[in-house]
């Protein structure tokens, strides 16, 4: 689809925004200022697992989100509730509109942890926020449909500057209302949390063509009923479990089209060292722009590697057969790229979620894309990879081979199920008695040892399977093999727990059971708005016993986990050794 130019202001002269996708968001060859920012401004956030002290982060987010941006974020969400009931309105008279429902993931995408820290993004989707609801509202009551709602957030108007934003963003945070009873609050920001991270697979699909119409449908829908003060708790519950179903067909779609663009994932060795010459690492998760870089580096004597999730991006044959420079996977976990970054004498592109603050010591190396932003940091397009690239070529690489281990990935559900019938074979004659799912988000906290000891102490007659970044708990562990099928299957990344579901589905078939009826249990870690996407489409599956930890959400209320835990046993982790022996018997 053509990129369409938009009028921008003053500060945005030069910038581009695209219908499809991330690539709405503006892209920024240069840092802009530093955002004057008023000490005034309060902050509440506890979508991610590491809120401070489990309740809260109030002065600074603990990802770093300063609590202007926080604002801004919540100032954000509120004109997206807006949109949603004009076009909850819309659909009722045949308006559906393509823009509209893009920006509407997109927008939520750039609220999720560690993705967006520049307020001056955030003022550009604000404004164009408003614009869609207010033409929606138009096109609506042209069209003779009319809007029954009286939420305020169908008429806010904006303050003229990102600081008056800022401060004005405050009277719309989490705790906003204090009339609202804590357990409907938890299930409406449960409802919230977990359609952030649905709209986040379901922007990425997008940027393949990948949508469904019934997703965008649910997506404002539900954002408009949090806006909706009759909802009881079973209403409320109900659209949560729903959350998980579209997420599903999210994540499906997804599935889609990077299979799609690059094939199907195939077991392959990555190597963990590097090769002498120039380097850029690739961060996140996104395939596409991994591929635009893979591109601009073609003839370059460049070296691309992974980090992060992008370690599956190895598994995909057609990445590995049209780029040789396409090399190996350096590092680990999001949360250690402070002290891997520091180290890497090349430049890096963070794509989607993840970022941290950079130091000084590589700022100048680090560059973003997509929903991606960072004061003071150089913001680019896939279709202009020329400063990532010149930069790479000014540092100075690698001065020699530096070999390390491999490890395999590519264990998609199209590969697993391609040795079905041994893993069948497999469990009826007792070599393989248990399936384990440990996958989901890695993190700081040391209590996430639990997976590393987890993985280690399961039996050796069971299959790992794994997927996200929760993986680099034990990653390079040699379980060995099960008649041939390896011990430790590396699904792929978050958005490939559809692969898993997809496998444990088969499974049903070939014993004639429901999912709950296989020797498989679901050892889950989470930390951001994707993951809890992730929890509520298992849940939506009827799947019982799910472990959860390090910790549970803050943003659960005693009342609500008593639900999830009499409808769904969910259980929050306690020792490896107990867990499995609870499990095992």
């Amino acid at each position: 689809m053509k990129k369409k130019e938009i009028s921008r202001r003053n500060f945005l002269k030069k910038t581009t925004l695209a219908v499809t996708g991330s690539a709405l968001l503006p892209t920024i060859l240069s840092s802009r200022t530093a955002f004057a920012s008023t000490k005034k401004t309060k902050m509440f956030c506890y979508q991610c697992e590491q809120t401070m002290g489990g309740k809260g982060c109030t002065r600074i987010g603990v990802c770093g989100k300063t609590p202007e941006v926080a604002a801004l974020q919540d100032l954000l969400i509120y004109t997206l509730k807006g949109v949603s009931i004009a076009a909850v309105a819309g659909r009722k008279v045949n308006i559906s509109d393509v823009e509209t429902n893009r920006f509407t993931c997109l927008a939520m995408f750039s609220t999720l942890t560690n993705v967006e820290f520049d307020p001056y993004r955030f003022e550009d989707l604000l404004f164009k926020s408003v614009s869609l609801r207010d033409k929606m509202i138009t096109r609506v009551k042209a069209a003779g449909g009319t809007i029954d709602s009286k939420s305020k957030s169908l008429t806010v108007k904006l303050k003229p500057n990102v600081d008056g934003m800022a401060k004005q963003g405050a009277s719309y945070g989490l705790m906003s209302d204090p009339d609202v009873d804590p357990d409907i609050r938890s299930l409406q920001h449960m409802l919230l949390f977990g359609l952030k991270g649905m709209a986040a697979y379901t922007d990425h699909a997008a940027e393949h063509g990948q949508e469904d119409e019934a997703n965008y449908e649910y997506v404002h829908r539900a954002l408009a009923s949090l806006e909706d003060r009759s909802l009881d708790m079973n209403a409320l519950l109900g659209l949560v479990l729903e959350c998980g179903e579209k997420n599903l067909r999210a994540m499906e779609l997804l599935s889609l089209g990077n299979t799609g663009a690059y094939g199907n994932p195939v077991p392959t060795k990555v190597p963990l060292g590097v090769k002498k010459g120039k380097a850029i690492l690739v961060s996140g998760h996104d395939l596409i722009d991994l591929e635009a870089v893979l591109t601009a580096t073609t003839g370059k004597d460049i070296i691309v590697y992974t980090h992060g999730e992008l370690l599956p991006a190895h598994g995909y044959p057609k990445l590995k057969e049209r780029f040789p420079h396409f090399y190996g996977h350096y590092g680990t976990a999001w949360q250690n790229q402070k002290k891997e970054f520091n180290q890497f004498p090349g430049s890096i592109l963070m794509t989607s979620n993840c970022i941290q603050k950079p130091k000084q010591s590589y700022k100048r190396n680090i560059f973003t894309t997509g929903t991606v932003g960072m004061p003071g940091v150089t913001h680019v397009n896939k279709n202009n990879l020329g400063p990532l690239v010149d930069r790479a070529l000014e540092l100075p690489g690698y001065s020699e081979d530096k070999p390390d281990m491999e490890i395999l990935v590519g264990f998609g559900h199209k590969a697993v199920l391609g040795v079905a019938d041994k893993i069948v074979a497999g469990v009826k004659d007792g070599s393989i008695g248990h399936f384990f799912l440990v996958g989901g988000c890695d993190g700081v906290k040391k209590s996430r040892n639990y997976y590393t000891e987890f993985v280690e102490r399961t039996p050796d007659n069971s299959i790992v399977l794994t997927l996200a970044c929760g993986k680099f708990k034990f990653f390079k562990q040699q379980l060995g093999d099960i008649n041939g099928i390896p011990r430790l299957l590396d699904v792929g990344q978050c958005n490939d727990a559809h692969s898993a579901v997809q496998i444990a589905l088969a499974l049903t078939k070939a014993f004639d059971t429901d999912v709950n009826g296989l020797p498989l249990s679901f050892i889950i870690s989470w930390y951001e708005q994707k993951a809890v996407a992730v929890l509520f489409s298992l849940l939506s599956l009827g799947i019982n016993d799910i472990f959860l930890g390090p910790s549970l959400p803050a943003f659960v209320t005693p009342n609500v986990l008593n639900v999830l835990v009499k409808n769904y046993n969910l259980t929050p982790n306690g020792t490896p050794e107990g867990d499995l022996k609870k499990i095992l018997g």
